[in-house]
């Protein structure tokens, strides 16, 4: 400790004595100055402190001047060893700042936040189409972004345009994330209705229509092969007219096919009950109970022959497509509270999985309806078998889920059905293999609906009448002949040479003869309804 305050003490004393040193050469120069000058004590202190500045910034100047000349020699050579990996690509990018920005889009867009103040989107990558409802811009977003950004503040854009979020349609490309085509309406959609198509344009549709789309094209689903729809909405919203049009439809795009109807309505699929395979007018559970039981059996003897087929090592069957239409089917899948309503409907909700999840297969597809889209209105297991969504108006963002999937306002360019204009009826959003499309469905009049079911039905006679000679074909001329609509199995059996006289075993073999489960009249006698005779003959596998 002692060593170290003595070798401090010796440092102060030698920087005192230098300090002192130099205090008495700076007096001694500028002493000698002022005798040299004759100059006063302070005027001699001025000019020497001026002199040193004036030095100092003269040396300051002249190797500044000389660095700069230096640098200007060696900046080439220095830049092309140096330059850094993202020059060019700098480069690059200032020289597209000379492409013309388009205008419109690129203030619209930076005004909505999907890009930034610093980018645009360039005019030469931007196609403008007019349509008889609204302008489509079809463009590139700014390297960096892709259609997700325009995605995500849809609303905004609408906005800046001056429209609702149901004024606007994105389309995303399959060729380029940046690809966006928007089409912005000029009024709300379906302000005007669309005429109804004709049956060439129907026929000329790639798929099965719904509807038109907001633009006044014809939208729907590309096949219901191995698909099946569930359509929900608020009451009066337009969903009856909707089915009847998307039946009317079907009997256009396909040549042959079988339709079971089961009418929640009572009444609002009765135009087709000539040409269904089955139709049912009742809200009974056990007539939808007996219905899927009907359909199961049809698609586990379509299973049995495919796997015939595949251990035979043949092609695979080809089955006549089946469309099972059930409107209000809320009403099929409730209870009276009772321990048999409850075991009932938890029959009709498994059977129900079991058909939509089971049959798509073998060429069965289902089409549900509800007016309650509500979370019990149908069952969570049957409802996640839809691979087609549709939903009209509905008061909320949380009932819309229930029809369209608790996920689908996370997929692409979602439409919230609560946003819908509840005036105008039979509009919905259709949501179909990950795209989202406002629809509103065909008001066909009565007139043609008739037309096209009557061609059907005769289509179907003719096909009866060609059929090959059999005892089903036999019992069908015998009811025609009597002008009968129902026939006794004591009557009937005998006429198709049945000579068993034991009741039961009578009903049996003619069961067995025709391939038919008899029913009963309204006297509960069992016996063949001619209509039950034709759907048999009618049917395929």
């Amino acid at each position: 400790m002692g060593k170290k305050n003595t070798k401090a003490s010796d440092d102060t004393y030698g920087q005192a004595a230098g300090a002192i040193g130099a205090l008495a050469i700076a007096f001694g120069v500028l002493a000698a100055i002022k005798d040299k000058l004759g100059l006063s004590w302070p005027a001699t202190v001025l000019v020497t402190a001026g002199t040193l500045i004036a030095l100092g910034y003269a040396a300051w100047r002249i190797r500044t001047g000389v660095k700069q000349l230096w640098a200007r020699d060696a900046q080439p050579a220095t830049a092309l060893a140096q330059e850094p990996p993202g020059t060019a690509l700098e480069a690059a990018q200032t020289g597209l700042q000379d492409v013309p920005a388009h205008a419109e889009l690129t203030a619209a867009f930076v005004t909505a936040g999907v890009i930034g103040k610093d980018e645009v989107i360039r005019a030469d990558e931007v196609t403008i189409e007019p349509v008889r409802t609204g302008t489509v811009y079809d463009f590139l977003v700014p390297k960096g972004r892709t259609y997700k950004d325009v995605d995500r503040k849809l609303a905004n854009v609408a906005g800046v345009f001056g429209r609702t979020r149901l004024h606007t349609k994105l389309e995303r490309s399959r060729d380029s994330e940046r690809r966006v085509r928007l089409l912005v309406l000029d009024d709300p959609p379906f302000t005007r209705p669309f005429p109804a198509p004709h049956r060439r344009e129907i026929e000329a549709f790639d798929g099965v229509a719904f509807g038109h789309d907001v633009t006044g094209e014809l939208a729907g689903v590309p096949t219901f092969d191995k698909a099946s729809l569930l359509v929900g909405g608020m009451t009066q919203m337009g969903k009856t007219t909707l089915v009847n049009g998307l039946i009317t439809c079907l009997l256009i795009a396909y040549e042959e096919f079988e339709l079971y109807l089961l009418d929640g309505k009572h009444c609002g699929l009765t135009r087709f009950e000539k040409v269904a395979v089955r139709y049912e007018a009742s809200d009974n559970p056990a007539v939808m109970e007996d219905m899927l039981d009907e359909l199961n059996s049809r698609v586990n003897g379509r299973y049995t022959q495919l796997q015939d087929a595949i251990r035979n090592r043949r092609p695979a069957p080809t089955f006549r497509p089946v469309f099972f239409i059930v409107d209000e089917a809320a009403d099929f899948f409730a209870h009276d509270g009772t321990d048999e309503g409850r075991d009932q409907a938890r029959r009709v909700a498994d059977k129900a999985r079991s058909l939509v999840a089971k049959a798509l297969e073998s060429g069965i597809a289902t089409v549900m309806l509800t007016q309650r889209p509500a979370h019990n209105a149908i069952p969570v297991m049957v409802r996640d078998q839809f691979l087609y969504r549709m939903c009209l108006y509905v008061a909320s963002e949380g009932t819309a889920k229930v029809a369209l999937g608790d996920t689908y306002f996370d997929t692409v360019a979602p439409i919230s059905p609560a946003l819908l204009d509840s005036n105008i009826k039979g509009q919905g959003v259709l949501f179909a293999h990950g795209i989202s499309t406002l629809i509103r469905g065909f008001r066909f009049e009565d007139d043609f609906i008739w037309s096209v079911v009557d061609e059907v039905h005769a289509r179907q006679q003719k096909v009866l009448e060609n059929a090959p000679e059999s005892p089903l074909k036999k019992a069908i001329s015998l009811l025609h002949g009597k002008g009968m609509e129902f026939m006794p199995t004591s009557e009937l059996a005998p006429a198709l040479g049945i000579t068993e006289t034991r009741p039961g075993e009578r009903g049996k073999q003619l069961s067995k003869l025709l391939a038919v489960a008899p029913g009963k009249d309204d006297k509960g006698v069992r016996g063949y309804w001619l209509a039950d005779l034709n759907a048999a003959a009618l049917s395929g596998t």
